[in-house]
């Protein structure tokens, strides 16, 4: 049997030398397999350079996190938040050949964030520091009672996940269940844009806040949604090179009038030879189509959400786990789009017929802790672009425990500010900080 390994092994190291023998023996072979090889060695020493100028320029970019304690009276809708992600988050610049190219100069990304520390609700934004005062004048813009102040990383009061931590954590990564030309259920559609009277209002960010409001000690949940402009792409989302329509350089905007245009296919006509087009749009079709055509009249952003449940492994309650992934729900419409969950920590996390070891749930929780605590959906480090579950599949990824593979889509203004936003009076939960009495300046006719 060994004999026989040995001679297959053989006749196949015979057969490849034989093969390039034969093929640098003819010139023109050489020539082609030797510009073929220059080509590809070029392209990946480009992709290199340019990964490790961006990293460089990463690690230099420094960090602050604002946490935003509401006003006591809240009674602006959404739509203030809205003005405040479009004024204070939407960076868009072009970047010149000198900085692209040599000194890996990237967009900026936020981070939008809700927390609960032993149920006490907390909202947050991380920024580069450079544009921290920017952005406090841009929430006192829209919510002038509010109070904005630096504080610590909150995930830093938690140490590794092991078995020897007295920490566990569960999280998920959360995408959209249908194309992002797609929107999610906003304010618009709770009738919150019409600022209607506290008592009638219904407020989606409300499960939201009582569900971290009701964690007790030692137990944590985290929230973040992570931004950043939306970028034009050289091909579609999910496409390939072969495909026509995936090598146009286009935006998400044009990508939704594409999407437009194949979910009406069936339903559109052209008479007297291409002179006039006609389409009947479905009544059961009109609600998705306006919702497509909507969405793409505001300002987008590539946005990636995650989520964890952190709490001490004497008090951690596995149901939390299932609420936790469910605080989404209320965005949800059938006839145009909602979020699902993806890339959990547990024992499925891998698919197949075999569950994960307690040993790899722990590692695989760790590694979602540090990924929370970078905010990185951009720009990830060259081990998740080359080692993750697209490139290692399985059955081998139950052997290699690759990274997850993070998904980002396009939101809008709209969404963003319906999945983050301070709720009104009208949820009165204890645990949510609030600013209790009204900041004013000192009338000017005091004595001297």
């Amino acid at each position: 049997m060994i004999d026989s390994v040995a001679y297959v092994i053989y006749g196949a190291a015979s057969g490849i030398i034989h093969f390039f023998i034969w093929i640098f023996s003819v010139p023109w072979l050489a020539w082609f397999w030797s510009l073929v090889g220059t080509c590809l060695l070029g392209y990946i020493a480009f992709k290199l350079w340019m990964h490790y100028i961006r990293q460089d320029f990463i690690s230099g970019i420094d960090w602050v996190l604002l946490e935003i304690v509401p006003p006591r009276d809240v009674l602006r809708s959404p739509k203030a938040m809205e003005l405040f992600i479009s004024n204070a988050l939407y960076h868009f610049s072009v970047k010149g050949g000198r900085e692209t190219y040599w000194q890996g100069a990237v967009w900026f990304w936020f981070s939008l964030e809700i927390a609960s520390i032993d149920g006490q609700v907390h909202f947050y934004i991380r920024t580069p520091s450079r544009l921290k005062e920017f952005i406090e004048t841009q929430m006192y813009a829209q919510y002038p009672q509010a109070q904005v102040k630096v504080v610590d990383d909150y995930t830093l009061a938690v140490d590794e996940i092991t078995p020897k931590s007295a920490w566990n954590l569960w999280g998920a990564e959360f995408k959209l269940v249908k194309h992002e030309a797609y929107p999610i259920k906003t304010y618009v559609d709770y009738g919150l844009d019409k600022d209607p009277k506290e008592e009638f209002k219904v407020d989606p960010i409300s499960p939201v806040i009582e569900l971290f409001g009701s964690l007790q000690k030692g137990e944590q949940m985290w929230l973040q949604i992570v931004v950043t402009p939306s970028k034009k792409e050289y091909r579609t989302k999910g496409s390939h090179f072969w495909q026509k329509h995936s090598k146009k350089y286009h935006d998400w905007v044009k990508e939704s009038k594409n999407e437009i245009a194949k979910l009406l296919k069936p339903f559109t006509s052209v008479k007297d030879e291409g002179a006039r087009i006609e389409i009947r749009v479905p009544d059961f079709y009109k609600k998705s189509v306006e919702g497509l055509a909507g969405k793409a009249h505001k300002l987008g952003f590539d946005t990636g959400i995650r989520v964890c449940y952190v709490a001490k492994k004497d008090v951690f309650k596995y149901n939390n786990r299932k609420n936790l992934r469910l605080i989404f729900r209320q965005y949800e419409n059938p006839s145009i789009n909602g979020f699902t969950r993806f890339n959990s920590t547990q024992a499925d996390a891998y698919g197949g017929f075999f569950l994960a070891s307690q040993k790899t749930i722990m590692m695989l929780a760790n590694r979602m802790l540090h990924e929370y605590r970078n905010r990185s959906f951009f720009h990830p480090p060259l081990r998740h672009k080359l080692f993750n579950v697209r490139t290692i599949f399985w059955p081998f990824s139950a052997l290699f425990k690759p990274y997850f593979h993070s998904e980002t889509f396009v939101l809008n203004t709209e969404e963003l500010a319906t999945i983050w936003h301070f709720p009104g009076q009208i949820l009165k939960v204890p645990t949510l900080e609030r600013i209790e009495s009204k900041e004013a300046t000192p009338p000017p006719n005091l004595p001297i």
